[in-house]
């Protein structure tokens, strides 16, 4: 955890998110807060013994907050004895996107880049049905996570997914001339917008557990549902909507990875496959980076259980797309 020093003691303090908390009880019944504390180092349980029970003194997981602790050993590991606790306040001058896995663009930034994309088509219904969707989900598309684990679980994660997958689309289309592009892009952004309903989360972008229609639909069935709503609302035609839903329910390929139909034209093949790409490239890079240069790293079990090598051989100055 990245906490500083305090004084001349054991005491140490610093800004970390409340990934999760449990009010719980002592042997005397006493009541103390149970906490799971995060920042972008690692993460940290936390026994808050002197918890005095009261409207102001309630915390709920992903709050954003200061804490004044030391760190202490129980059965083997290392715990923090929180002695203060409050919320973040403005005065405090930090961001949220300091502490915790974040994309490396912002939100605002990259829902910009989306949305000149968008702006730019020609087809009026594609042009509808997208900004009309983006404008509900918009507030929460600008810190969502993709993923509870694995690819983009990181606060913007969700959009910095959307653009790559765009960027990626723009060089396909540019070798296959017959591909219709704003088709597959439509479908690049609307592809994972329902994670935002199966997917619990904050302002923080931190993941949480699967929400109770997220583990009943999922956010393929989720967003087909979620577009054809829209779409009907807005006066779609019904081609453009079925292609769209197909695209959704089709995206993850086969059914043995949540797929309702394989892709059956195109731009849901090049749907499919972008979706793909983007998550292994975003997987493999993660665990590559995690290890030493010429070490291999774990078995991998979301890449077929693989062990990845870390050639160190990256091209000289590179950097990440996001």
């Amino acid at each position: 955890m990245n906490f500083n020093p305090v004084g001349n003691g054991a005491s140490c303090e610093g800004f970390c998110l409340i990934k999760s908390v449990e009010k719980k009880l002592t042997a005397k019944g006493i009541p103390y807060l149970d906490m799971t504390l995060a920042d972008n180092d690692g993460e940290i349980n936390g026994k808050f013994w002197d918890y005095k029970e009261s409207p102001a003194n309630e915390y709920h997981n992903f709050d954003f907050v200061k804490v004044r602790g030391s760190y202490v050993q129980f059965n083997d590991t290392v715990q923090l004895r929180v002695e203060r606790i409050r919320k973040v306040l403005p005065e405090d001058g930090v961001k949220i996107e300091d502490f915790v896995p974040s994309a490396c663009l912002s939100g605002d930034v990259m829902l910009e880049e989306i949305l000149k994309t968008v702006n730019g088509f020609e087809n009026k219904e594609l042009k509808l049905l997208v900004s009309k969707v983006i404008d509900e989900y918009k507030e929460k598309l600008l810190y969502w996570p993709a993923a509870k684990n694995l690819h983009h679980a990181v606060r913007g994660g969700l959009l910095m997914h959307t653009l790559s997958i765009i960027r990626l689309a723009e060089g396909v289309c540019r070798i296959y001339g017959y591909v219709n592009f704003e088709l597959l892009c439509a479908g690049a952004i609307l592809h994972d917008i329902a994670k935002i309903d199966e997917i619990d989360s904050a302002e923080t972008g931190v993941p949480g557990e699967y929400t109770v229609r997220g583990n009943l639909l999922g956010h393929l069935v989720m967003g087909a549902v979620n577009i054809d709503r829209i779409g009907r609302e807005n006066g779609i035609c019904e081609e453009t909507l079925t292609l769209i839903e197909h695209m959704l329910i089709s995206h993850h390929g086969t059914p043995e990875f949540g797929a309702a139909k394989l892709p059956m034209f195109i731009e849901a093949e090049l749907l499919s496959e972008l979706d793909l790409l983007d998550a292994r490239l975003y997987e493999m890079s993660h665990a590559i980076n995690s290890v030493e240069k010429g070490q291999f790293t774990p078995r991998q079990w979301a890449l077929e259980n693989r062990i990845l090598y870390n050639h160190g051989r990256e091209k000289d100055g590179q950097t990440d797309l996001l």
